[in-house]
């Protein structure tokens, strides 16, 4: 009987100090940093705001440099300046579900990938200040500026979900709404550098203050489980692409984007057209692009809350209403202004809907990423953007409608007004459909 209780107490020490040694390997294992709230998490959606307006608010200036691009005798007699901008921020768009792919399948790469599109960036807006030709400015410029942005861009998008589960519609609002700080600031900037010191100087100027800006960012763009403790990725698979549902929900993104970039080409000429003096004519711009701001923070929270259908349906209303109401009604400048807020605010929203789509997809379809998701929600967009420039042009060739109808739809930009309120209904589409119950 002795034995038998000395063996009992040996037994119960031992857990006693098996539990002991188990408590102490658990308090000294790295602690992970909580997901939707806590410093790491703000400083993250922070680095990833200001990486997105550097990033895209730059590809929204080809505009100034288009027009003084224009007024240089070594440029102006080439008829392929606007292939600039559509390079810049068509292949933002389109490569995306390529890098998004690569960095998946080796995802320790991602903080070093980041640095690296920094890197080429940097060096592209370098080299385009020695360019002769336009032909330089199209490779550089154009095609390395927006290869090193997507590097650098996409693990913030890849790393979101990571630090945020139920505020991610909010935290992806937050970080698109740098795009329109970017396109409100960096514009103004360029115009003035470009003014005083020409485009050399401007671009090298670019060259540094990008690096200085975005390199610190790369510290905080960082995943919040660490690559070694992750299941590794499944095969991409994209057998969502074919479902009724994404198809619905691309076809709806890709018209929207149709006629969603055309007011903040054409609003500066419109209101010259209108008799709007030319110191004015870029803050219709200047308003659409801070609406935005506020519209995609809005959009973000609530797309966390409700049905993405019918936060589609709010964009769609607010936008295609001011297009058809405000900018076609428009013949003075205050009305004009007016109809920039409105378009930012609801329009310029749009894309804070994708995390309700990539939601919707992943769960209908249990092997979809939603990351590739976005990526080719993106490439649509792309699609879009690239096309709506021929189109616009065709649509404004010889100013059909001027004085043949009234208001703005008889200023020669009745088509384009018309084009791009129709083609906000018809984003709005996947509403109707999931209400006859297609998706």
């Amino acid at each position: 009987m002795v034995a038998l209780q000395n063996r009992r107490d040996t037994s119960a020490n031992l857990e006693e100090k098996g539990a002991e040694t188990g408590s102490l390997q658990a308090n000294q294992a790295p602690q992970l940093a909580p997901i939707d709230r806590g410093k790491d998490a703000w400083l993250f959606l922070a680095a990833c705001f200001f990486m997105e307006a550097l990033v895209w608010g730059f590809a929204f200036t080809y505009g100034v440099f288009q027009a003084y691009y224009s007024s240089l005798d070594m440029f102006k007699d080439s008829g392929n300046i606007a292939v600039i901008g559509t390079c810049a921020m068509g292949i933002m768009y389109l490569d995306l579900p390529i890098v998004f792919a690569v960095y998946r399948r080796w995802p320790k790469y991602q903080r070093a990938g980041c640095a690296i599109g920094v890197l080429l960036m940097c060096f592209a807006m370098a080299m385009s200040s020695f360019a002769t030709n336009v032909t330089h400015l199209i490779v550089t410029q154009g095609i390395f500026y927006a290869l090193g942005g997507s590097i650098a861009y996409s693990p913030c998008i890849l790393l979101m979900e990571d630090w945020f589960d139920k505020r991610k519609g909010l935290a992806f609002g937050v970080m698109w709404a740098g795009t329109g700080l970017g396109g409100v600031i960096l514009p103004i900037v360029m115009e003035s550098l470009l003014d005083r010191f020409g485009f050399r100087v401007a671009l090298r100027a670019f060259a540094v203050a990008l690096f200085v800006l975005t390199a610190p960012l790369v510290y905080f763009v960082k995943p919040r489980v660490p690559v070694s403790q992750r299941p590794r990725s499944p095969p991409t698979s994209l057998r969502f692409m074919f479902s009724w549902t994404f198809a619905l929900f691309e076809i709806c993104n890709i018209i929207q984007a149709l006629g969603f970039f055309l007011p903040s080409i054409y609003l500066p000429s419109y209101a010259r057209a209108i008799g709007a003096q030319t110191s004015m004519d870029a803050l219709a711009v200047i308003l659409l692009n801070v609406a935005s701001v506020i519209g995609c923070v809005v959009m973000g929270a609530i797309i966390d809350k409700w049905d993405v259908t019918t936060c589609i349906l709010l964009s769609t209303i607010g936008s295609s209403l001011g297009v058809f109401l405000l900018w076609g009604f428009s013949l003075s400048l205050a009305p004009l202004l007016v109809f920039a807020v409105v378009y930012g605010l609801f329009a310029g929203s749009y894309t804070s809907t994708w995390p309700g789509i990539m939601r919707d997809i992943v769960e209908k379809k249990a092997s979809a990423d939603s990351t590739m998701v976005f990526a080719w929600l993106s490439t649509g967009r792309g699609i879009g953007n690239i096309v709506s420039g021929p189109l616009s042009e065709a649509l404004l060739k010889n100013m059909p409608w001027k004085g043949q109808a009234g208001y703005g739809y008889g200023s020669g930009y009745g088509t384009l007004i018309v084009f791009t309120g129709v083609t906000g209904v018809i984003g709005g589409g996947s509403y109707v459909a999931r209400r006859l119950q297609w998706m």
